[in-house]
């Protein structure tokens, strides 16, 4: 229940990916983490530990090992979700009304989005005297609204399929026309800046609700953004709770899964790449130990996956179910939309055996296109032995999204685990977890 509180008030707190990063470096820093900042060169030192952040909202962390670096334990999530952003100059009225001008971000579920109150949060790049800065924004409060149409004016919206097209229908109002708070003075105001010297935003519409458990037993969480969130939070939690690590441990974070992962903060840029190259350089490794190195790594890809939907029950595979509260969630699929192989999923079995953890699998039901996650990007840019795991959960991509509330400590002793052990290969076909 402790470990489910905090997830709540993370939750909360954290409504967009640059308010993630900013809470888990802040975490890291805490617990005696040093920061890097990639704008310079970089003096790491064996046995410490450090952190470096990637345009505000992407994160990597790292413990070095005292001796010899022989292999990493990677573990990865994303901090972005879908969501509707705020487009510059957003302001449109019509009919006495004030609405903001927004486009969906990553592939949300629009009809939760009506009747419920919106909060705004994200980053605001501010004028200073001395260069332009970037400030973090939540406006934790009702600030918009998206109305529905009344079924009297619609009386087919329950009965025929409906198409809600963004920019007709999930423009949120804002304000009054004769309401002299306008989008610009609400800024300045809560920043504390001239209207003048805000330039830019990466602003996004949250549901102003707060994260609950719910259910007879409170044995679910319910909350916006649980998808990745529930994840990403586990594993910093493992992170910093793994003891006396047997290999190196790399926690990162990323954004944009939503949207495809390419940027340069997202998982198909090359910010764990060039991480991994400094700390090569760093410890005057060879290429070829490095190389080596990299096939003694293991990487879990952690990212909720689909449970069997009560409602819905056609719509997962036939045998491989999984439901909300039964533990890690291993996920495979034929055409490597997840990297799962089966020498990564015995790896995963054998980790989760040795601990204690209830696992189960996730394919897609073969007549029905699934998602993907970040893992498949790496490979582009590193090849390491991959798992793409997850937490169940129903609704994803809507605007509240319902998950196992035991399921958080699993995935968080997992990676606990999974931080403190290391990959053991002898020959080529002999492989195991060594804790």
């Amino acid at each position: 229940m402790d470990l489910n509180e905090e997830l709540i008030h993370f939750l909360n707190t954290c409504p967009t990916a640059y308010h993630v990063v900013a809470d888990i470096r802040d975490r890291l820093k805490e617990n005696g983490f040093t920061a890097l900042s990639e704008h310079d060169a970089w003096n790491l030192e064996p046995g410490n530990s450090y952190v470096v952040t990637r345009s505000d909202s992407a994160l990597i962390a790292f413990r070095l090992p005292k001796k010899k670096l022989t292999g990493f334990m990677i573990g990865a999530s994303h901090a972005d979700s879908p969501a509707l952003k705020i487009k510059p100059n957003p302001e449109m009225e019509t009919d006495g009304l004030v609405r903001l001008n927004a486009e969906g971000y990553g592939g949300l579920i629009r009809y939760p989005w009506f009747d419920r109150p919106l909060s705004i949060a994200g980053r605001v790049c501010v004028r200073e005297k001395n260069g332009i800065r970037t400030r973090l924004l939540h406006i934790d409060r009702g600030v918009c609204i998206i109305p529905s149409l009344a079924i009297h004016m619609d009386r087919s919206i329950n009965t025929e399929g409906h198409v809600f097209s963004v920019q007709k229908e999930l423009q949120p109002v804002f304000r009054a026309a004769d309401d002299p708070t306008t989008f610009q003075t609400m800024l300045a105001k809560e920043l504390g800046v001239k209207e003048s010297d805000i330039l830019a935003h990466d602003l996004f519409l949250s549901p102003h609700m707060p994260a609950a458990l719910v259910g007879a037993d409170q044995s679910f969480v319910s909350s916006p953004h649980l998808d990745d969130l529930q994840c990403t939070f586990a594993n910093m939690k493992g992170f910093l709770e793994a003891k006396s690590p047997k290999s190196t441990p790399v926690l990162a974070v990323f954004d944009n899964e939503e949207v495809g992962s390419s940027s340069l903060q997202g998982a198909n840029g090359t910010f764990l790449e060039d991480t991994l190259d400094r700390i090569r350089e760093c410890l005057k490794m060879s290429d070829n130990a490095f190389l080596a190195c990299c096939a003694n790594s293991f990487m879990l890809s952690m990212d909720n996956s689909h449970a069997a939907h009560p409602n819905y029950p056609e719509k997962a595979d036939p045998t491989n179910r999984p439901r909300l509260n039964g533990g890690i969630v291993i996920k495979q699929a034929a055409p490597m939309t997840y990297l799962t192989d089966a020498r990564s999923s015995a790896l995963v079995q054998q980790l989760c055996k040795k601990t204690n953890i209830p696992y189960q699998f996730f394919t897609n039901h073969s007549d029905i296109r699934g998602g993907s996650t970040l893992a498949h990007y790496f490979c582009e840019h590193l090849s390491v032995l991959t798992a793409d795991i997850g937490l169940a959960q129903l609704a994803m991509h809507s605007s509240f999204e319902t998950a196992g509330a035991r399921d958080t400590a699993y995935m968080k002793n997992l990676t606990a685990a999974f931080y403190g052990a290391a990959l053991k290969r002898t020959g080529d076909d002999l492989f195991s977890i060594q804790l």
